[in-house]
């Protein structure tokens, strides 16, 4: 395997065929309080509020999008009706990891059809003893095999999934032609230099951690999946713009600003966080899915402080 994401390799190399350079948002999923169902109404109205901001893009079903707690038809439903409302020159990336190599491949196909641009796919986790690199090699080559659409890997967090992609294997399926990135939402700077120093040069490495997006940047990576982006997209996209200027500066006192919100609120609380924060704001939040509960008022009250001291409570 040949080194250094900007140096010389040896390998073919993933294609971009989806230029992942930006920030993306990882949608929350709505779900109707009386019915359960997913209320595709307010869905469509966060998507707006959020495409009219700099952001490349939308990714559904992921982790803040509940992608576990939803079937198949739930997953369908979200892809048409973001693809309704997002426009073309804007990115949108489905989740679709499954248990299973043949559901993961079912679930993208799916995707292919409804819209999708690229999947985002997290690593099996259940029968984690035996997801060594061999088998988890081996799924993931098999989905790219079949993929219609461009593969990003998900190195989910780790008290999530507790399944970590080895650098190696990263590596290795970086020269897959149809993998073409990762999202990395360890919030370990030095793993995510490992994934950066030993993938081929033309792969695509995304953050996770909205508190990390500048120092990402720093280190090569092209943007981030972020789900403090569902509360803040204008600032985080501002971040990446104030780089790509060389306004390092800039990038690094705003990034000081908002990085209290994703430790506050996306680590600690993860989706039913992101959710209640966005009641707060004036969007589309709702309570999770169970077996998630939504925040006690202990909870709420100190999220609030969060927002506050952000200056996004009026």
């Amino acid at each position: 395997m040949s080194e250094g994401r900007r140096g010389e390799t040896t390998g073919g190399g993933a294609s971009s065929e989806a230029d992942l350079a930006g920030v993306l948002i990882p949608s929350v999923t709505p779900f109707d309080p009386v019915t359960g169902e997913v209320d595709v109404v307010a869905l469509r109205a966060n998507l707006r509020r959020w495409v009219a901001e700099p952001v490349r893009g939308i990714v559904v079903s992921g982790s803040t999008g509940e992608g576990v707690l939803l079937d198949p038809e739930e997953r369908r439903r979200i892809l048409e009706a973001a693809r309704d409302v997002i426009p073309s020159y804007r990115l949108l990336i489905a989740g679709t990891g499954a248990e299973s190599t043949r559901q993961t491949i079912r679930l993208t196909r799916d995707a292919a059809g409804t819209g999708a641009n690229a999947v985002l796919v997290q690593p099996p986790s259940f029968f984690r003893a035996q997801m060594d690199g061999r088998a988890l090699g081996n799924h993931y080559r098999t989905v790219a095999d079949e993929s219609p659409l461009p593969v990003i890997l998900y190195q989910v967090p780790l008290k999530f999934s507790t399944v970590e992609l080895p650098t190696g294997l990263v590596a290795e399926l970086s020269e897959h032609p149809r993998v073409i990135g990762v999202k990395d939402s360890r919030g370990d700077l030095g793993a995510l230099g490992k994934y950066l120093a030993h993938v081929t040069r033309n792969f695509q490495v995304l953050v996770g951690d909205g508190s990390r997006l500048s120092a990402a940047m720093e280190m090569g990576a092209v943007g981030g999946i972020l789900g403090v982006a569902n509360l803040v997209p204008g600032e985080m996209a501002a971040i990446l713009e104030a780089f790509r200027q060389g306004r390092t500066g800039e990038a690094g006192r705003i990034q000081e600003r908002v990085a209290p919100l994703h430790t506050g609120i996306v680590a600690r609380y993860g989706a039913a966080g992101v959710k209640a924060a966005l009641d707060l704001l004036g969007l589309k939040g709702g309570l999770p899915r169970a077996p998630l509960r939504g925040l006690d008022e202990k909870e709420l009250a100190g999220m609030r402080g969060v927002l506050a001291a952000a200056d996004l409570l009026s």
